[in-house]
């Protein structure tokens, strides 16, 4: 993810700015977050969610997007002391909220302190708000909001327990019936739903999975090109062997070669 672009009025939508540290910013009580934009800091921006909406996190929010209550603006080379290299790489955007974060959120936005107190206790609050996002993303627990925050938490958790079934079971012989019962989804819903939060189809993530296993084994173990296929999951070396050129751009005899010359 890129980071903000600069602005000379940071934070001025905002209802309040608290300098944590040179490390931390918080903005609490805006309706965007166009304007909060400093060099080098990564941005996470939570919203709280209305009636129609899904509360949810947007890593570095952008002009014009959704409406967020509280932006960290924590410095990247922090977030990364602190374990977020996973969020600062990652290619999704948007995801649902916690009910843990969505807590943390409230008190930042509901401070029942007054005074010094109150400025002790955003203080304490924003450093665990990175903490604890930081913690539940690396645990796998932020689930990706779909179309928008259209497709409900529970459904997201479900299409994400799809996707872990097919890294965890790849080299069983998965249906689609199948991964759909286990997730306690709907044929269609469960199609739909993963194509729009993994950009690909079942098949395709099944046979990137498989290949990802059958590269490994190329490089890693002198098995014959027609053990790796089986291995990976083809019955049919022909079969194993087109779909291995197409996905790396050579053949699995080439790839091996190119791998161990290197």
């Amino acid at each position: 993810m890129p980071p903000f672009n600069r602005a000379a009025d940071v934070g001025a939508t905002f209802a309040e700015r608290i300098q944590v540290s040179t490390e931390l910013t918080t903005l609490i009580g805006g309706a965007t977050a166009d304007r909060a934009a400093l060099s080098g800091m990564f941005g996470l921006g939570f919203s709280l969610g209305t009636g129609e909406s899904q509360p949810t996190l947007q890593l570095n929010p952008v002009d014009g997007g959704e409406r967020v209550d509280v932006v960290l603006l924590v410095d990247r080379a922090a977030l990364e002391r602190l374990g977020g290299q996973a969020l600062i790489g990652s290619n999704q955007s948007c995801f649902h909220l916690p009910s843990e974060l969505r807590a943390i959120v409230l008190m930042l936005c509901n401070s029942p302190a007054q005074g010094e107190a109150r400025t002790a206790y955003r203080l304490a609050k924003s450093i665990e708000l990175v903490c604890e996002t930081v913690r539940l993303f690396e645990s796998g627990r932020m689930v990706v909001a779909v179309c928008e925050g259209l497709c409900s938490e529970a459904d997201g958790r479900r299409l994400a327990a799809a996707r872990r079934m097919i890294d965890e079971r790849w080299n069983e012989k998965l249906t689609l019936d199948q991964i759909a019962r286990a997730c306690g989804l709907n044929r269609a819903k469960l199609t739909r739903g993963f194509r729009e939060m993994f950009n690909c189809s079942i098949a395709e993530a099944l046979a990137e999975r498989r290949l990802l296993e059958a590269r490994r084994l190329l490089l890693t173990t002198d098995l014959p090109v027609s053990s790796v296929g089986y291995e990976s999951g083809y019955l049919n070396n022909a079969s194993f062997s087109r779909a291995f050129g197409r996905h790396f751009g050579r053949s699995p005899s080439d790839y091996r070669a190119v791998g161990v010359a290197a």
